[in-house]
């Protein structure tokens, strides 16, 4: 009787504990990387206009976390506004990034990279888009802008 108790005693402790584990928050200004610089800070939603016509630029920018794809790596989608998302990833492969950072505010810095689609390359090689392969390149969702993390910090 007393091996039940004791059994049924550990089991319920050990559950708790893995219970636990997994709604620990994370705290306000945690660090994943380097830190970044908070000088001259702006937020995502701005990120596309203040590139221009420049294809990549270095930046900080505040935002939220949309959700983590792949922890190894740090690789997770940021809110751009807009229904747009920035998809991001650590320069440092060996950051673990948590599940548990979705849905919180980070403040990021690192390059900021505007990816094309092969439509947008074509009058360079001559050819032109006509049709239902016509679309507007400022307003095109395939068009996308990749982010290379050097330092993440949790603000809220």
């Amino acid at each position: 009787m007393r091996y039940v108790v004791y059994s049924l005693f550990i089991l319920l402790i050990t559950s708790l504990n893995v219970n636990g584990q997994n709604r620990t928050p994370l705290p306000h200004g945690m660090v994943f990387g380097n830190k970044p610089s908070t000088v001259s800070l702006m937020p995502a939603s701005e990120l596309e206009s203040f590139m221009g016509k420049r294809t990549r630029t270095s930046a900080a920018i505040i935002g939220k976390v949309v959700k983590v794809t792949h922890e190894k790596g740090g690789w997770f989608t940021l809110d751009a506004g807009n229904g747009r998302t920035i998809s991001a990833r650590f320069r440092n492969y060996k950051v673990v990034l948590p599940s548990a950072i979705k849905g919180r505010e980070v403040i990021i810095s690192g390059i900021a990279t505007k990816q094309f689609i092969a439509d947008d390359q074509q009058q360079l090689a001559g050819d032109t888009v006509v049709g239902k392969k016509q679309h507007n390149v400022k307003t095109d969702p395939k068009r996308r802008l990749l982010f290379e993390v050097y330092g993440l910090m949790v603000n809220k």
